[in-house]
């Protein structure tokens, strides 16, 4: 629900529209394309309003509801000053679970009867986000069938490709004076109407396009959304951005199935590229709102268990026990053309999958989902200990996997995890805070094995595991001469030198000691990582440093929200304070709304945070982070 390059984007219940300020669509692609999407498809590829023959005057360009998945423009056929519009349009357009509405209302400005002379062209190219994105390549489609027909009050458009069949309708009250092909060709269709308006008088055209995928989009179970508070008079700038995110994370709600086939609500990671289930995305968004809506993680975690890998697939990087990264619905996952159909090239949702199930255990005092995912809690550790690395290795590692992502770890870019003079680290990579997580889930699940499934035993053992394994990172990761923990080890032991931000996750999991901990949050607070508005991915100053790099000098919400936690567990009161002031400040001059990420310069460079030209907005994990950042604050 966000303007990017002057379109404006509407999300809710899993289907996207992003438009033009008229409220059009014209079937661009890039970095930003237009459309409407559910399930990974653009159902409406062209979607241009005519009046009077011509492109109308637009007054006033679309404006989003804060609150909603809705956007209103004021629109008129060309005029003068000597001969002003004779009517004009309000065009109110909205989203919903797949489907696009959209009211439009003439008004005539005459006092004598006019006529409004309207066209709408309408088109479905049915294109996989994934054809779309400027940095993919184009898919073959072999055997595909394009359609398009009138139907009683509108027109239909089909896709169909052996098994697979998608379609846009398209439905109009009143029905269209006429559907007619358009000059050129394809499966374009105009429609057309005369519409009467009495003197000062008005009429409404309304207009739902219904989005239908192959595999349907089912009803997001609203009873989980999060009620909308509204902040009262002298709300701090945390607050509004609190509400803000809670507005947000309601609109970016998805459905997904449980581990019993329980219809779940549950995070979807972002708008407009990742309007879907994602294992790290999903479990970091949900453990930020545990203490303020503990039903997501239930949800999420439901939702993870019951796409939990179960066999080897080495082109989807399925293995089992491990939690899936991502879940796509497209034409091109159900062709397996690309492997993110359920995709799970990711090192470090397994393990935040069990730091989740036992954090939400502790906070609600509820052992019924713990009791219920023992046997995939289990299963999870197994996959950390064999296919993960732990027992070969003495670490989580990831190989970078040429056909999926190169990097597995949050930092997912290609180049992300570097030494300090710019050489890319090359794998089996194990990462910093990844060994975090890891050294965290062994000790939570014991405490599981513990409290909830009565298993000395298996708790014994996996506490032993995770004083290993801080035995050995605290020996292998701690660079002396920097004070400062390495960003990873490479496939020959060496380690990665550059100072980032993925240190302060560190603090978050526990796994390093006092003294080292507390020398690590300072540092993350000084000028070369925090930019007056978050700590950036890397310290500035060194070679690889970008502030317009995804990963290497960028400042992400979400990120700064894992160092706040970190530093609230050692007591790190000022350093808290001053990231949740710097967000908080950043977070007003977005209108309240975190994007995913924002460049790294710093706070008196410009007088607002300089946007990261391709971030997504909404995205769940930012809008999560005040949440975490009131968490933090609580603990001090």
């Amino acid at each position: 629900m966000t303007e990017t390059a002057g379109r404006v984007q509407l999300v809710r219940d899993g289907t996207l529209a992003r438009l033009g300020p008229a409220g059009d669509i014209d079937g661009v692609g890039g970095t930003a394309p237009d459309g409407l999407f559910a399930h990974d498809a653009r159902h409406l590829s062209r979607w241009q309003l005519r009046v009077a023959g011509a492109a109308p005057v637009t007054l006033r360009p679309a404006e989003e509801d804060p609150a909603g998945a809705s956007s209103v423009s004021v629109l008129t056929p060309p005029g003068t000053r000597e001969t002003p519009p004779a009517y004009t349009v309000f065009r109110d357009q909205s989203v919903t679970g797949g489907s696009l509405t959209e009211r439009l209302t003439f008004v005539s400005n005459l006092p004598e009867p006019v006529t409004a002379e309207l066209e709408l062209t309408a088109d479905a190219d049915f294109a996989d986000l994934f054809e779309l994105r400027a940095d993919r390549r184009t898919y073959e489609r072999q055997g595909a069938e394009h359609s398009a027909r009138p139907v009683h009050g509108g027109v239909r458009f089909d896709h169909r490709r052996d098994d697979w069949h998608a379609r846009t309708v398209v439905e109009c009250a009143p029905a269209p004076d006429s559907v007619r092909e358009t000059p050129d060709g394809g499966t374009a269709r105009t429609l057309r109407w005369r519409l009467s308006l009495e003197p000062h008088g008005r009429t409404e055209l309304r207009l739902i396009v219904h989005a239908r995928p192959h595999a349907p989009v089912p009803p997001v179970p609203r009873e989980q959304a999060r009620a909308r508070q509204t902040p009262g008079p002298g709300a701090s700038d945390l607050d509004r951005a609190f509400d803000q995110g809670m507005t947000d994370l309601d609109l970016l709600t998805v459905h997904a199935a449980g581990v019993d086939g329980e219809d779940l609500a549950v995070p979807a990671a972002g708008s407009p590229w990742f309007l879907t289930l994602f294992g790290r995305d999903s479990l970091l968004t949900s453990h930020f709102l545990l203490p303020y809506a503990p039903e997501t993680a239930a949800a999420t975690l439901s939702a993870l268990a019951a796409t939990q890998g179960q066999t080897y697939d080495g082109f989807r990087g399925e293995q089992p026990g491990r939690i899936v990264h991502e879940v796509r619905k497209g034409e091109l996952a159900h062709f397996r053309q690309i492997p993110y159909g359920r995709y799970y090239g990711t090192v470090d949702a397994t393990p935040l999958f069990l730091v989740l199930l036992h954090a939400h255990q502790e906070t609600t005092g509820d052992r019924t989902l713990a009791a219920r995912l023992e046997r995939h809690a289990r299963r999870a550790v197994d996959w950390m200990l064999t296919d993960g690395g732990l027992q070969e290795r003495g670490y989580l590692v990831y190989t970078p996997d040429p056909g999926g992502l190169l990097n597995q770890n949050w930092k997912d870019s290609p180049g992300s995890i570097c030494f300090a003079d710019g050489t890319v680290a090359e794998g089996p990579l194990a990462v910093s805070e990844v060994q975090g997580y890891a050294y965290d889930a062994l000790l939570r699940t014991a405490r599981l094995a513990r409290d909830v499934w009565d298993d000395e035993d298996y708790a014994r053992r996996l506490d032993d595991l995770a004083a290993g394994l801080r035995e050995r990172f605290l020996r292998d990761f701690w660079m002396p001469e920097a004070g400062f923990p390495a960003l990873a080890l490479d496939g020959a032991g060496r380690q990665a030198d550059a100072l980032g931000s993925d240190a302060g996750h560190l603090l978050w999991s526990g796994i390093l000691d006092e003294e080292r901990a507390r020398v690590t949050g300072r540092r993350l607070l000084q000028p070369d990582f925090f930019s007056g508005w978050a700590v950036r991915t890397l310290a500035s100053g060194q070679t690889p440093y970008h502030p317009l790099s995804y990963h290497r000098g960028s400042a992400w919400p979400h990120d700064n929200a894992l160092i706040a936690l970190g530093l609230a567990r050692y007591g790190l009161g000022d350093e808290v304070r001053a990231l949740a002031d710097g967000l908080a400040a950043a977070a007003a001059r977005c209108g309240y709304r975190l994007p995913e990420v924002f460049a790294g310069y710093g706070r008196t460079d410009a007088p607002a945070p300089v946007p990261y030209p391709h971030s997504c907005s909404p995205q769940a994990w930012a809008a999560a982070t005040p949440a975490a950042l009131r968490t933090a604050l609580g603990q001090m």
